[in-house]
């Protein structure tokens, strides 16, 4: 008996021991990142030297020192030598797009060309491209308030290849006949809800295409693209991201339906993480509530499908419906007026409706809300729909809040709105010198009003051009914030506008492994220099998913 107890005793010891050598092992990280400049987008600790990293998440950061002591015989470390590192970028207003195999771009000398530059480029074009390829064409104000550009003109230059024309917002198109034909726009077309097909006064198309229309009529070309070289053009744009640190991006689904999408990010694989948000199309019925719905919220762990856009009105460039020929720019600054009476894409009630498909279906909002009129239609649908008790803690997105003018930013705050804005908007008008406006566009005194900022892109990739536009605010200087902020709301901020900011968006113990070191210091290079920046090894969960071969893993 004495036996079997001292038997038993020595068993329960060496469980114990191997139970407590277990714990040894495993409480030592597998990787630990030192002596470098971290960023951590935590306000209590802003700055650190070093991280280690087990599984998927941060264990512990802090100066060199203390955190090498946590190494174990096979954590593996890697020297920063100094580089500065900030928490994975997440873009939060991005549209993955495919492009038609048979679309040739053509590229001008501005950004705002005239007439006479975009009719020789189109010839030109068309002279040397097959007669079915698409020539597209990026264009400003100037031609799309020049009314003489319509089908006809278009037709003119190119009778035999589809031809079109697109703002650099992307809220408004021309086509040619040939255009017309090539995205199935039938001369009986009727207008889809929040969208329009121009028509002249005899009732024909003018091949003038206006928000909803146009986003409807992109969707079926992009739809069309082969499964291959649509996976061959998503991981090209992945790359990119990785490239750039980029970990996470909010995809407003215009282009490619969330089943769809899904799919192919499967298919590629993603290796950074992909939020699908639901940016349905809309028919002369009205807007497709359906679409997207039976798709699983988490395909995999680094995919999620979740919220939904729609757009409540367009921008000032197009002015939404407003008629070409009577769209005008102020003589002078300030040019608020652009934003203040920017019409509705979709009625009042409508804008109601969509707050309570919300509610009902617990679903995140997002709205693209630029002028004035939208944002203080919205506001009022919410104080119609429950006030700030129903409202407070859903996070509803405003994408844009150009128009979010002084009297609306204590109704924005108490509702708990974040705003989404995509800094290359805020340099539209940069070249107006100083203050382009005086109430539009405002971004530091949203942070300091306590509204939650995020960053997209909507436009140019690259976070660190962004980062510079931020910071810069050509079109109102004086709304221009900080490289730190700018950082946080690319990262901390964006991932609380989709809930996830317990688990990812600042480095500290507890979050996701989501970072990215970069080539150069982005607080202290000149401003000229920012857009320069890229990473030189990018991590998704603890995962190398880009690498530089800079550093050294030992």
């Amino acid at each position: 008996m004495i036996r079997m107890r001292t038997s038993v005793w020595l068993t329960i010891f060496a469980l114990l021991f191997l139970c407590s050598a277990g714990r040894g092992q495993q409480s030592a990280p597998e990787l630990i990142l030192f002596n470098g400049k971290i960023f951590t987008s935590n306000s209590g600790q802003p700055y650190v030297e070093a991280l280690a990293i087990r599984g998927e998440r941060i264990i512990a950061t802090g100066d060199s020192v203390k955190i090498k002591s946590l190494a174990g015989p096979q954590t593996k470390q890697i020297d920063l030598a100094g580089h500065t590192v900030i928490p994975g970028i997440n873009d939060a207003h991005n549209h993955l797009e495919l492009q038609p195999v048979n679309e040739v771009d053509v590229h001008l000398k501005t950004m705002n060309p005239k007439w006479d530059e975009v009719r020789d480029a189109i010839a030109a074009t068309a002279g040397k491209s097959p007669s079915k390829s698409l020539i597209v064409v990026t264009i400003g104000s100037a031609i799309f308030q020049d009314i003489s550009v319509n089908r006809d003109s278009l037709d003119k230059v190119a009778p035999e290849n589809p031809v079109l024309l697109v703002t650099f917002t992307g809220h408004g198109f021309i086509l040619n006949s040939a255009g017309l034909t090539f995205f199935g726009v039938a001369d009986n077309q009727a207008d889809p809800a929040g969208g329009r097909f121009e028509r002249d006064a005899k009732g024909r198309l003018t091949g003038v295409v206006r928000e909803y229309a146009g986003m409807d009529i992109e969707r079926t070309v992009e739809n069309a693209v082969p499964e291959k070289e649509a996976v061959a053009q998503l991981r090209s744009t992945l790359d990119d991201a990785e490239r750039f640190g980029i970990t996470s991006i909010q995809d407003m689904s215009n282009g490619i339906p969330p089943a769809r999408a899904v799919a192919l990010l499967e298919e590629v694989p993603t290796r950074i993480r992909i939020r699908v948000i639901r940016m349905p199309g809309t028919t002369a019925a009205g807007r497709d509530i359906e679409e997207g719905r039976g798709v699983p919220r988490n395909p995999n762990g680094l995919i999620t499908v979740s919220g939904t856009k729609w757009m409540t009105d367009g921008v000032p460039i197009e002015g939404t419906f407003t008629a070409r020929e009577a769209i005008k720019m102020p003589a002078a600054p300030p040019f608020d007026e652009i934003f203040t009476d920017l019409p509705l894409t979709f009625p009042g009630k409508e804008i109601a409706a969509m707050l309570k498909e919300s509610l009902k279906d617990n679903d995140q909002l997002m709205l693209h809300v630029s002028g004035y009129r939208a944002a203080k239609a919205v506001l009022d649908a919410m104080d119609a729909t429950g006030g700030k008790n129903v409202w407070a803690g859903r996070r509803v997105r405003f994408e844009h809040g150009d128009g979010l003018f002084p009297d609306l930013v204590g109704r924005v705050k108490e509702y708990g709105i974040v705003v989404v804005q995509n800094p290359s908007h805020l340099m539209g008008l940069s070249s107006a010198g100083g203050d382009a406006f005086s109430k539009a566009q405002p971004l530091r005194s949203l942070l300091a009003a306590g509204i939650p900022v995020a960053l997209g892109s909507d436009g140019p990739t690259n976070p660190f051009l962004n980062i510079m536009f931020a910071t810069i605010h050509g079109d109102r200087p004086s709304e221009a914030i900080t490289r730190e902020q700018a950082v946080v709301a690319y990262t901390l901020t964006s991932a609380y506008a989709e809930f996830t900011e317990k688990d990812k968006g600042s480095l500290e113990p507890g979050k996701l492994a989501d970072l990215a070191v970069l080539s150069q210091d982005i607080f202290q290079v000149s401003p000229q220099d920012l857009p320069k920046t890229e990473s030189i090894l990018t991590m998704v969960g603890g995962n190398v998913v880009y690498d530089s071969h800079l550093l050294t893993i030992h």
